[in-house]
């Protein structure tokens, strides 16, 4: 048709045209001559026309009423052929457009009367088609009249016209809008001003409208009329018309020109106002109808839905809604409220699909959804619509399954819902199709009983609909079983996938926008970044906004997706089905996600998670028979802590576990706190199927079968390794969640592992490991940001390492060793070595393990420890104080194997890594070390620790210099950080070095170990401290030395000596095993015993040897005092070896020289294990204002002894000082030793004899220090212990070693010792000044006191002693020492030393030859009696020989009177020697006994020589007593105790006659030159005489009363004396000078003569021999009495 104005075409149009004509003309020549003529005439206008004109159509349009009139004549004929004829050359003019308008409204009027006469009526339609589509020109009612002729052709009877008529409507009113379309292009540059349409229903006010768009506006208005059943404005002369026909055609409009109404307001009006509320109206039948429902209830019939009128209804509403929201939402709003409403359960089974169908189409625009979602749900007061359909969905599905579709005789529900709750087999054949054939599935779903197949609709993502399009079908069709339910199904997929696109793509849109707006905002220059910010606060608003619209959108819908979703799961028994609901689900659950909308993501993962467990906790039977969908594909225990029953697996739960998997894999970081529900569900499938973890926490199909109760099917097994790998990837792809997402995943796995340890609680069941196993998995892929979740993690995992189960915590400390070692050896950027805090962190949890107290957990970390040593002891660094504290936490009751690995551990860092690690941490080596030595588990172990001590001691020697610089660097460090903080710095033994107190450290660990209950670890400990201290003791500071006095030796020695004398005394029977034990070994006494020597014994050798060290420190001396503090208790102790041992080391520190000023003092120190005292000259210092803190103070001693010259050296004073402290000591020792005890049992302690000498043999080499300040108060106290120490008796089993046999008489190495002290103290005063000479009296009282203990041993407190010879050896007697021997020895030495100090002052004064006769009075009163006869003989020797010494110095004393006093102590000395009680023994043999005789002689002879003849310079009295003395030996000296044989030998004639020469010598001395001397010789004869009568009167009375009986020997012996004494004086006076006897003296003697006559008459021989005798001299006195006178004179 282009072509239709070229001038061929036109050339053809005129051919035709007047052929048309001609036949006509033809035609109608006969009937209708008019209308030939009008034919004619016309021919003759179209060749005018053609002639005259160039412009030939504009000519025959202008003409062309004219040109058309015949051809309409023609056709008012009404003749068939000629009106086709007419019509076709109409059409060929329309077609060329030619028409003009008056022409085209004659043509219609045509056209409508043949239409009333029902003529060609397809050829009408198609003129009319023809004429409307090829041009413009019918406007109006021309227009108004076509369209009513269509219309009415689509009512004849004739079904082809009524469709062609029906078609030629649609495309009239098409072209009306398409009309109106391309006017509004053509003046779519023209702008103008609206004006707003007044609403009223007036045709005509439609003014403003231009004139298509007036036709169209009053054909939209009149089909609404019609479709309303209201007469129409427009169309005027419908006859009838049909709602569901005018329904289509307001589809078509509304659908093909949505611009027309959006852009026109007048058009819009009509929208608003009328078809809507046309709608409403027509959708009341279906509202109200409800299906079921009696009409009588109501008082009209209700109408019953028309399925036709319904679905174009819905149609229509769709359109609407799809096209025209934006104007009409209020109006979309109900409608909406109705598509929810029809799919109530009670409308017809085709309103509900229809609807369903309806809301599908809905459901796959998201954008609309969004705007249903703002303009409603986000709305105060609106309608939630957008939440009603999605819950309306969920409802409809529901329904279906409870209430089986009517009429629909597939379905037989006999089987209900029996049990609910448990699986319910299924109807019995349903959905088996060819049950001949293999039985095939239908996918289908299948709840309660009720099974609806699932039918395959659409394609995913478009709706197209089935019953919506059945516009042909008046009858409301059947609807296929499951149809709805598999739109519905759709609809929900759809809506799920259309929300999630649209929201995750503007999100991603949002997110990239965010990015580019962030790198641009980084960008330099000012103003565009003032601009960035503009643009960015922009966007935050759009965002917000955006984002609250998704969170609505999301919030509305989700609850009744998962719904709906749950329930479609649950019933599902096709896999595509399960797969497609499984994967909404994910992607719902990702997007709340994204969107932070918790609940909702939790749910959506809920349900997953629940799917997963669907056929759990109850326990199904599988049988043959049961007809479940699902294929079982595991049976398992459940993870429950009470299992009951067993779950089964079956390929649906399978689905959901890969759904979870991809869930967490791909959308972990929005997961968030719903990792935990993910976790909880694959633990429990982990359970299920058996998967165990493996090194590195991967999961690995493990164990055997366990139990009956595990079935995996094949098909699973095949797809575990599957499944563990899923696993794996799914932790490994942690790596690239953000920080916090990953600490959700942390979080979740650690509250999992709780729940499985709180299950794991009280049984020691296979314990769930999932949550361990995954978390050493996570923490093993994020190594490289492990800081962020190292805490959480391994906090965690100590605490299941503390778990009571022990699979449980074997794998948490698998876990966590793993861990640490992965984190160890990772590459870590920076590397570890430069990120100290990293390397502590991760070493940490190895240490926080220490406060577990499982073995099996130390285990573990022990080895973790000694994996670590072996492959990164060098680069530990930092770390090592972490590492030695976990070898170091090992306690003594964990057991003999950790200690073990432990000592192992620390084996290795001391052979290999000291030199590795920092110097700050030898410290801590040493304190492990010696912790290990306190273990007692295993002995081996603790000497072994020691030994390390010693090497590591060794170490610290041979890299003094490099460890010192080191430790000082690290001090520097530390000392300034601590006054930045205003801390005082604080280490142990801090004011030493940091080099010195890391040898402090180890001597203070050896000092611990010093006092270990066991005694080899004690004497090894003692012998290594001591041997370090000498061996690198140099390298220390000298100030130090006082820390290792003070804080390290006496600390010991304090803790030693407490130790010991608390010990047990009980016996040990065996040392464990089958050792024996000696037995000075044999209690902890003796054993500790041995330690404290040992002890004792090195710190004196220390004192010793480190003299000059120590000696300058400061309170040497206090040391000093305390180290003999210490010497003193151990002398103390009840303990023979001990107080042996501690006197040995008093020794030791005593043979030290005393510093001498020496100008060559030695430069250097001398090598250092030589004990050699040096010799160090004076220091000066502040010793001299120092005051003495002494009980006898030095200081006053020093200025009396040196006043001459003050002294001026601290170092000699201060070196007195320390040896009278050593004084004192050795005083406490001596005094409180030799203290006898209040009470003696059988354990009574007396100090043992080598202990008394060694104490003894001290003194001399002490005394030498301090003799010069030495003085009585001292000598006193020397005194009490040397006399309390011989006193001390021995046990009889130690006397065979002491007294070698009784009979030898020999001194004990104790008593020589005294001996050894007096003599040295003797010769010290001796040579020393004048004023010491006053102690010899005292050093006299002392050996005299020993003397005594010849005759009377001294006694040791109450302690009864035995006889050496009564005593039993081996029990416990004691027995007293043979003292004779000491005291004959200290005799001799008192007679020595009286020989050379007789004369001296103070012997003089103190009246010692008084004491010493008093002393010796004793054993010779005693004579015979005397333990020993050696004793008396001595001591009569030793008398003789004082005496000879001694009398002259009394004499030249004697008018001082100092002697007057020693007088009567000699004579009673002499009495009770000449004339002893005791009796000799009667073995005295004759000679023995004549010996003894010429002693008693000897003495007779020193008292004739030495005192009578200065009898003038002594006491009277004292010259009497010898005088009668004399008298009585001269008489009566005869022993009563011999036999008569011997009586003339044993009566002691020569003593007798010794006797009485003397007396008779003195009695009548010529030189009498005092009357004194006379008086004595008076006195001694009258005695003489009267006791010479007295024997004789006594006599003669006896014999006379005796009769024929002889009188006892010794009277007769004694009368025979008494006789010979008489004639004796006789011959005596006779001698004498005459003058010189007193008269007295005669009358005496003669008057004795009547008594001897008297005793003639007695009977023995002997008496008369000697009375014959005595009665001869008698003849001299036979004189005549003289005169008177004479007698008077003379």
């Amino acid at each position: 048709m282009s072509s239709t104005n070229s001038p061929e075409a036109v050339k053809k149009l005129l051919e035709n045209m007047q052929s048309d004509l001609r036949a006509l003309s033809l035609e109608c020549k006969k009937k209708f001559p008019p209308v030939k003529e009008a034919a004619e005439s016309g021919i003759i206008k179209v060749k005018t026309i053609a002639a005259r004109n160039t412009e030939i159509l504009a000519a025959l349009k202008e003409n062309s009423s004219e040109v058309v009139q015949p051809f309409l004549m023609g056709c008012g004929t009404k003749e068939p052929k000629i009106t086709q004829l007419c019509l076709a050359a109409i059409q060929r003019l329309m077609s060329h457009e030619v028409v003009s308008e008056t022409a085209a409204g004659n043509i219609i009027n045509m056209l409508w009367q043949l239409m009333e006469n029902s003529l060609e009526e397809l050829k009408l339609l198609q003129t009319v088609l023809v004429l409307l589509t090829t041009n413009t020109v019918v406007h109006d009612e021309s227009l108004s009249k076509a369209i009513v002729l269509c219309f009415r052709l689509h009512f004849t009877k004739d079904n082809i016209t009524n469709n062609t008529a029906a078609a030629t409507v649609r495309q009239v009113v098409t072209v009306v809008f398409e009309r109106m379309v391309a006017e509004d292009e053509r003046h779519r540059d023209i702008i103008e001003q609206p004006v707003l349409v007044q609403g009223n229903s007036n045709r005509r006010s439609v003014s403003t409208l231009k004139p298509c768009a007036k036709d169209a506006y009053m054909l939209f208005q009149d089909l609404c009329q019609l479709v309303n059943a209201d007469a129409p404005y427009w169309l005027v002369g419908m006859t009838e018309m049909t709602r569901t026909f005018g329904l289509e055609l307001l589809e078509s409009v509304l659908n093909d020109f949505p611009q027309v109404f959006l852009q026109h307001q007048e058009f819009s009006f009509l929208l608003k106002e009328r078809v809507c509320p046309l709608v409403i109206k027509l959708f009341s039948p279906n509202i109200k109808f409800r299906q079921g429902s009696s009409s009588s209830s109501s008082p009209a019939p209700v109408e019953k839905p028309y399925f036709p009128i319904c679905m174009r209804l819905l149609r229509v509403v769709s359109v609407l809604i799809k096209q025209f929201y934006s104007l009409l939402v209020t109006e979309c709003e109900i409608f909406l409220s109705l598509l929810v409403k029809f799919l109530d359960a009670d409308k017809p089974q085709w309103l509900r699909a229809v609807a369903v169908e309806s809301i599908h189409r809905l459901c796959v625009q998201p954008q609309l959804l969004r705007s249903f979602c703002q303009s409603y749900d986000m709305k105060q007061h609106s309608t939630k619509v957008f939440r009603d359909i999605v819950n309306a969905l969920g409802s409809f599905i529901q329904s279906l399954f409870l209430v089986p579709p009517t009429g629909n005789p597939a379905t037989t529900n006999q089987a209900g819902n029996n049990n609910s709750g448990g699986p319910v087999s299924a109807p019995a054949n349903s959905g088996m199709l060819g049950i001949g054939g293999g039985v095939t599935l239908l996918p289908a779903f299948e709840y309660r009983g009720t099974w609806i197949p699932i039918l395959t609709i659409t394609v995913q993502g478009s709706a197209k609909a089935t019953y919506l399009e059945m516009l042909d079908k008046v009858e409301p069709p059947t609807i296929p079983e499951g149809y709805a339910m598999s739109v519905a199904f759709h609809c929900l997929l759809d809506l799920v996938r259309g929300i999630t696109s649209m929201i995750e793509g503007e999100l991603g849109e949002v997110e990239t926008e965010c990015q580019t707006t962030t790198e641009v905002a980084s960008s330099p220059t000012q103003s565009s970044e003032q601009q960035e910010l503009q643009s960015t606060s922009d966007q935050m608003d759009k965002e917000i906004v955006s984002r609250a619209v998704w969170e609505e959108m999301v919030n509305a819908c989700w609850c009744g997706l998962l719904a709906a979703l749950s329930l479609l799961l649950d019933a599902s028994t096709d896999e595509a089905a399960t797969e497609n609901i499984l994967k909404a689900e994910l992607t719902m659950a990702a997007l709340c996600g994204r969107l932070g909308l918790v609940t909702s993501r939790d749910a959506f993962i809920t349900a997953i998670c629940k799917a997963y467990s669907i056929q759990g906790q109850s326990v199904m039977m599988i049988s043959p028979s049961s007809e479940s969908h699902q294929q079982v594909v595991a049976v398992g225990q459940p993870l429950a802590v009470q299992p009951q029953g067993t779950v089964m697996l079956t390929s649906k739960n399978i689905q959901c576990m890969r759904t979870l998997l991809n869930l967490a894999h791909c959308h972990g970081a929005v997961l968030g706190t719903s990792w935990q529900l993910v976790l909880a569900t694959l633990q429990h499938l982990v359970w299920i199927l058996g998967l165990k973890p493996s090194s590195g926490g991967a999961l690995k199909p493990g164990r055997a079968v366990e139990g009956p109760s595990t079935v995996l099917t094949t098909a699973v097994m095949t797809d575990l390794p599957v499944i563990s790998n899923i696993l794996s990837r799914l932790f490994e792809s942690s790596q690239y969640l953000d920080d916090v997402s990953l600490h959700h995943l942390i979080n979740a796995l650690c509250s999992l592992s709780l729940e499985a340890m709180d299950m794991a609680y009280g049984n020691n069941k296979e314990p769930s490991l999932f949550a361990v196993a995954k978390l050493l998995e996570t923490g093993l892929v994020n190594m490289h940001r492990i800081e962020i979740l190292w805490r959480p993690l391994t906090g965690h995992l100590l605490e299941v390492c503390q778990h009571p189960n022990s699979r449980m915590r074997e794998w948490g400390a698998e876990a966590l060793t793993s861990l640490i070692k992965a984190g160890l050896t990772f590459n870590h950027d920076p590397p570890l070595s430069q990120n100290q805090r990293l390397q502590l962190l991760l070493l940490n949890p190895l240490k926080e393990m220490s406060s577990i107290n499982h073995p099996d957990i130390r285990l573990k970390q022990l080895e973790c420890v000694l994996q670590i040593l072996q492959s990164q002891g060098d680069s530990l660094g930092p770390g090592w104080p972490l590492v030695l504290g976990v070898m170091g936490a090992i306690r003594n009751d964990q057991g003999e194997s950790l200690i073990r690995t432990a000592f192992q551990c620390l084996q290795l860092v001391v052979t290999d890594f000291l030199p590795t690690m920092p110097c700050t941490c030898l410290q801590i080596v040493v304190d492990v070390a010696g912790s290990f030595g306190l273990h007692n588990q295993e002995l081996n172990i603790s000497l072994t620790s020691i030994g390390l001590l010693w090497n590591i001691s060794d170490y610290f020697f041979q890299r003094g210099e490099t460890i010192e610089k080191e430790l000082n660097k690290e001090e520097a460090a530390q000392q300034k950080q601590a006054e930045e903080k205003g801390v005082v710095l604080n280490r142990p033994f801090h004011p030493a070095p940091p080099f010195d107190c890391l040898w402090l450290c180890l001597y203070a660990k050896l000092g611990e170990l010093c006092v270990d209950p066991r005694p080899a670890v004690r004497k090894s400990a003692g012998q290594t401290l001591f041997s370090t201290i000498g061996a690198h003791g140099t390298l220390l500071q000298h100030s130090t030395w006082h820390t290792v006095i003070w804080k390290v030796l006496f600390h010991l020695l304090d803790r030693v000596r407490e130790s010991s004398t608390t010990a047990d005394k009980e016996k040990i029977e065996s040392g464990g095993g089958n050792i024996l034990i000696h037995h000075s070994r044999d209690t902890a006494e003796k054993q500790w015993a041995e330690t404290w020597v040992l002890t004792l014994a090195g710190v004196a050798r220390i004192f010793n040897t480190r003299r000059y060290l120590l000696q300058p420190l400061g309170d040497f001396s206090r040391a000093w005092d305390v180290l003999l503090d210490h010497i003193q208790s151990a002398a103390l102790s009840k303990n023979n070896e001990v107080s042996l041992a501690a006197l040995k080391s008093f020794q030791e520190i005593l043979q030290i020289v005393s510093p001498v000023r020496d100008s060559d003092k030695p430069e250097t120190p001398p090598a250092v294990n030589v004990p050699v005292p040096v010799l160090i000259g004076s220091i000066s210092g502040p010793g001299l204002s120092r005051p003495f803190v002494r009980t006898d103070s030095v200081g006053e001693r020093l200025g009396r002894y040196s006043s001459s010259e003050p002294p001026v050296v601290t170092d000699e004073l201060e070196d007195l000082n320390l040896w009278w402290a050593a004084w004192n000591t050795w005083y406490r020792i001596g005094s409180e030793s030799t203290k006898p005890p209040v009470t003696f049992d059988k354990l009574t302690f007396i100090p043992s004899q080598p202990f008394l000498t060694a104490l003894i043999q001290i003194f001399p080499a002490l005394y030498q220090h301090i003799k010069t300040g030495f003085n009585m108060d001292d000598l006193q106290k020397l005194g009490v212990i040397l006399h309390s120490a011989v006193s001390v008796p021995i046990s009889s089993d130690a006397s065979p070693f002491i007294l070698p046999s009784y009979t030898e008489a020999v001194l004990t190495s104790l008593q020589e010792a005294v001996l050894t002290a007096l003599d040295v103290l003797q010769k010290a005063i001796c040579v020393g000044p004048e004023n010491m000479q006053i102690m010899y009296p005292a050093i006299f009282d002392q050996l005299l006191a020993f003397v005594e203990f010849s005759c009377k041993p001294p006694q040791y407190g109450q302690l009864e002693t035995k006889h050496i010879a009564n005593a039993k050896y081996n029990q416990a007697e004691w027995v007293a020492l043979n003292y004779v021997p000491f005291a004959e020895r200290s005799l001799e030495v008192v007679v020595d030393l009286y020989q050379k100090t007789a004369c001296h002052k103070a012997v003089v004064n103190e009246k010692v030859l008084q004491n010493i006769i008093k002393t010796l009075r004793v054993p010779l009163s005693l004579k015979y009696s005397c333990p020993s006869e050696s004793t008396w003989k001595l001591a009569v020797s030793s008398l003789l020989k004082v005496l000879s010494i001694g009398l002259p110095v009394a004499r030249q004393h004697a008018s001082s009177g100092k002697f007057d006093s020693m007088w009567p102590e000699l004579a009673n000395t002499f009495e009770d020697f000449l004339f002893t009680k005791s009796i000799p023994p009667d073995n005295l043999s004759i000679q023995e006994f004549q010996r003894n005789e010429s002693i008693d002689v000897e003495v007779v002879q020193l008292i004739s020589t030495e005192i009578l003849p200065y009898a003038n310079f002594i006491p009277k009295e004292f010259v009497g007593q010898i005088m009668t003395m004399l008298n009585k030996g001269s008489i009566h000296s005869q022993s009563s105790s011999f036999t008569e044989a011997e009586i003339d030998i044993r009566l002691r004639e020569e003593f007798s006659k010794m006797c009485f020469e003397t007396l008779l010598q003195f009695s009548f001395s010529n030189k009498v030159t005092t009357p004194q001397e006379g008086y004595i010789s008076r006195m001694a004869l009258s005695v003489l005489l009267k006791r010479s009568q007295d024997v004789l009167h006594r006599y003669i009375e006896d014999e006379r009363l005796s009769g024929k009986c002889p009188l006892p020997r010794q009277q007769v012996t004694e009368i025979i004396f008494v006789l010979k004494a008489v004639s004796t004086l006789i011959d005596s006076l006779k001698k004498t000078q005459p003058e010189n006897v007193d008269g007295n003296t005669w009358a005496q003697v003669i008057a004795l003569y009547p008594t001897l006559v008297e005793c003639i008459t007695c009977s023995s021989a002997e008496v008369c021999s000697a009375l014959k005798e005595a009665l001869v001299p008698f003849k001299d006195f036979m004189q005549p009495p003289a005169s008177k006178v004479q007698n008077g004179e003379s």
